[in-house]
């Protein structure tokens, strides 16, 4: 990493611009010569875009009637792609391999946390959710009912999901790790008549209870509710209300196998799925289905350079977030992958549990979070050395930027120094990956999602919605109506239009930060309230976490904005320390100082005075959800010695009571 110029570049208004990333990695040859994806994608989705989608939505999906019309944005910001035609998802993640002779490949290898292990074929696929969709209507669901989905990472939460699209149900998926009122909520927005559930699944060796969830949530007030579809995974015992309860084993396995799916318009729901976060009345985004489907099935091909007869990929994302959405329940299927799912954590029962499952498999393009690459970082390299890691030949990472110094780590650590790293940006709300390099066309850059894909206008703007100069600083924007994205939030038009829209008429604009490097490649800087501003200079915590990380006694960092009298914000950071540098400390009574001063420095001479921090708490664990983002909203309470606020979104809410207890602010 090279050291940043005093004048550090911004725009008006814009943020800004800190770290300058020189190393570069461009396609191998080889792979480059047999990628999916070739420069002259680019030229052609820019010469005429709606063409381009068009071919791509007629080449990777069936349609039962064709569509003559691509996109109707006359009624903005609501957009109808491939309106006039009629497709049924279930069918196109499923049947159509069947019906071309792939019904014996394998279409999900399952790994329970115990070690079960489940195999389907997409045959096998097939008679289940055939058999699941004649349950569904045996239970009073029909096409546009909503069914919530509540349950583990097993094979039947892909196959609960493609039943419902299979009748035309849309699904709303609530994460197995939400509590019963965040349930409640959603189920009673959504108005859901049927609720899929389970007794209970495994994580970190031991059963979790997720039925008396249900039970509760249906206690809280009235719900549509009729039935709770109850899968058996863990045999606990759970409470039953005969009539309404019915269990999967029993229902689901005496249906018949024979079903037709239903087509549905290109612009019939798909599903609703809620961010996490909100305050107040649950944001529900609504996905439709034939472009939601198209840009899925686009984007899984050409990102991963996927070859479905030959390639085993895994998403390690669980079905309860939009990654488990696109990259596991549709994109994979509809593109006839085989594909990995695992029911538990990466470290259970040993840290080289991920590892393993990849050697067993022969795994070749892996798709996971920052967090999750971080968390392996600290643990050490010798838990991935005990494994054969050659079958991989891309990597992926979603959820968050992702610091230089983690994307080197998983390259050179996972990858073997050759297998290329895709640094994907996108949304719930847009519902496929929108910003990424393809990995046989783009000269890779550490911590940098690069370009915006074939078919979707991305940019950078200023406060004023102008594009910034390459090496600014600003807002990312989607200048361009692209089939993935959302319909609206369920039931409320105007929070739509008003969270979405209404920043910088015209465009989309979701809270991200970016930054132009010179040559006018995209970096994301983190969500916008995740910026400071010390003495007039507005700063990503991005950046600044991504020096931190890159000194190799920092194996995660997280930083926040604390109020200060002199610069306006100041800069307040926490630290895991990577396992020597942890160990010494501990040697040494716990003792930071020198390693505190060493990182201070090390942020001055890596970025520049201005984003050294005030002060540096070295912590065990940070905040995170249960879908591993950093809760900063936390860490800036304890930074302005504030009341913690609602810890209940977090996966260990003790984790807050350590970090109060230590805090400590050095001299500078």
């Amino acid at each position: 990493m090279a050291d940043q110029p005093d004048d550090h570049s911004t725009a008006p208004g814009g943020l800004e611009n800190l770290l300058v990333e020189e190393r570069r990695f461009p396609p191998d040859p080889a792979f480059a010569a047999q990628a999916n994806a070739q420069p002259e994608m680019y030229e052609r989705a820019d010469a005429d875009r709606l063409g381009f989608w068009a071919d791509q939505a007629r080449s990777l999906l069936s349609w039962s009637t064709e569509f003559t019309e691509v996109l109707d944005f006359s009624q903005a910001p609501r957009a109808r792609w491939f309106a006039d035609g009629r497709l049924n998802a279930a069918y196109n993640a499923v049947d159509r391999h069947v019906e071309a002779g792939h019904g014996d490949r394998v279409a999900i290898h399952w790994e329970g946390e115990q070690g079960e292990v489940r195999t389907l074929t997409y045959a096998d696929l097939q008679r289940e959710v055939a058999k699941a969709a004649n349950t569904l209507g045996d239970l009073g669901v029909t096409t546009g009912d909503r069914v919530a989905i509540y349950l583990p990472m097993i094979p039947e939460a892909v196959i609960a999901m493609l039943a419902c699209a299979r009748i035309g149900a849309p699904h709303s998926v609530v994460f197995g790790g939400f509590s019963a009122e965040a349930l409640y909520s959603r189920i009673v927005d959504a108005e859901a008549r049927l609720v899929i559930t389970a007794d209970g699944g495994y994580r970190r060796g031991s059963a979790s209870a997720l039925k008396p969830a249900v039970d509760e949530a249906l206690t809280k007030g009235e719900t549509p509710v009729e039935h709770v579809l109850v899968v058996r995974r863990t045999g606990q015992e759970v409470g039953w209300t005969p009539g309404r309860d019915v269990w999967w084993h029993e229902s689901v396995d005496a249906a018949s196998a024979e079903h037709e799916p239903v087509p549905v318009e290109a612009e019939h729901p798909l599903f609703i799925l809620y961010t996490s976060g909100t305050t107040g009345r649950p944001k529900g985004i609504l996905h439709t289905t034939g472009g939601y489907l198209a840009q899925a099935a686009f984007t899984h091909l050409n990102v991963f350079d996927l070859k479905p007869e030959t390639d085993v990929y895994w998403c390690t994302a669980d079905v309860g977030w939009v990654t488990g959405h696109t990259y596991v329940a549709y994109g994979p299927l509809l593109n006839g992958a085989t594909q990995v799912m695992y029911e538990g954590t990466p470290d259970t029962p040993h840290r080289g549990r991920w590892w393993e499952i990849i050697e067993k498999y022969g795994v070749t393009i892996l798709y996971t979070a920052p967090t999750a690459i971080r968390t392996c970082m600290k643990w050490g390299e010798e838990h991935p050395a005990k494994y054969d890691l050659s079958s991989l030949r891309v990597l992926g990472s979603v959820g968050e930027p992702i610091n230089p110094e983690a994307w080197m780590w998983y390259r050179r650590v996972i990858g073997g120094d050759r297998a290329p790293v895709v640094d994907t940006w996108w949304q719930t709300e847009t519902g496929a990956i929108m910003i990424s390099p393809l990995p046989g066309v783009t000269a890779a850059k550490p911590g940098s999602a690069q370009t915006p894909l074939p078919g979707i206008a991305a940019d950078v703007v200023d406060e004023a919605g102008e594009p910034v100069p390459d090496g600014a600083g600003g807002y990312l924007v989607l200048a361009e109506p692209w089939p993935a994205m959302l319909r609206g939030i369920w039931g409320d038009e105007q929070r739509f239009r008003d969270t979405y829209w209404s920043r910088f008429p015209g465009k989309y604009f979701a809270g991200d930060g970016a930054k132009k490097d010179d040559d006018g490649d995209i970096w994301l800087l983190g969500r916008v309230d995740d910026v400071m501003n010390v003495s007039g200079h507005r700063l990503s915590t991005t950046e600044i976490e991504s020096a931190l990380v890159s000194h190799p006694s920092v194996a995660e960092a997280a930083v926040v904005g604390a109020s200060d009298d002199t610069t306006g914000q100041a800069v307040v950071a926490f630290v895991i320390l990577r396992g020597e540098a942890a160990e010494k400390a501990a040697a040494e009574g716990g003792d930071t100082a020198a390693t505190v001063a060493e990182l201070r420095a090390h942020v001055a001479r890596e970025i520049g005075p201005i984003a050294k921090p005030r002060s540096i708490l070295v912590v065990a664990e940070l905040p995170k959800t249960r879908s591993g983002k950093i809760m900063r909203r936390l860490l800036r309470d304890v930074a302005e010695n504030r009341t913690v606020g609602d810890v209940t979104t977090l996966a260990d809410s003790s984790v807050m009571n350590l970090i109060s207890a230590g805090l400590h602010t050095p001299k500078a």
